[in-house]
């Protein structure tokens, strides 16, 4: 595992695709933001467990097919998301 320092505004890169900034520390959470392509699945950790839970479970096509749809990088207010995470600042 590599671990790194970040400042509020810095941002890591992953290969040549994928940027991660951190943009914003309250308390004990750090607010995140993933600049990803759309073929590249972003998830927090539960849903992709919970993802991997139900294909194992039978309802793969479904559950594969509903999180692998492309949603937008962005709502305007920074967040992006699938509907299935919530954040935690809004």
């Amino acid at each position: 595992m590599l671990i790194l320092t970040r400042r509020v505004g810095e941002t890591v890169m992953i290969g040549n695709d994928v940027t991660v900034t951190i943009l914003g520390v309250k308390g004990n959470q750090v607010r995140v933001g993933v600049n990803a392509p759309r073929d590249v699945a972003v998830h927090r950790e539960e849903i992709f467990e919970r993802i991997k839970r139900e294909e194992q479970d039978g309802g793969g096509a479904t559950a594969t097919a509903s999180a692998r749809t492309a949603a937008p990088r962005s709502n305007g207010n920074g967040y992006a998301g699938n509907g299935a995470d919530h954040d935690p600042y809004a």
